[in-house]
């Protein structure tokens, strides 16, 4: 090891960018969903857990086929059917 380093030309940040398309995020998973993506990976024989994420989240947005506001005015109103 060297006594001293220089750092006068080192640069801060990520040492490989993000693919264009891509955004690097800080994000908070639960401890039991990211080890079951890990583990899915894992069985797999590998790849990435967060391209496993980001295929799930991308699956569960495509077969959204009901705005929001719908859904909720359908579980309303079969509350207050119930409820009668």
């Amino acid at each position: 090891m060297k006594k001293e380093y220089n750092f006068s030309k080192g640069k801060r940040g990520a040492v490989v960018s993000a693919p264009k398309g891509k955004t690097r995020i800080t994000i908070r998973i639960d401890d039991d969903i990211l080890n079951w993506f890990r583990e899915q990976v894992d069985t797999a024989g590998g790849g990435s857990y967060q391209t496993l994420i980001n295929d799930a989240l991308r699956e569960h947005i495509t077969s959204q086929q009901e705005p929001i506001e719908v859904i909720l005015r359908r579980v309303v109103r079969e509350e207050l059917t119930a409820a009668k």
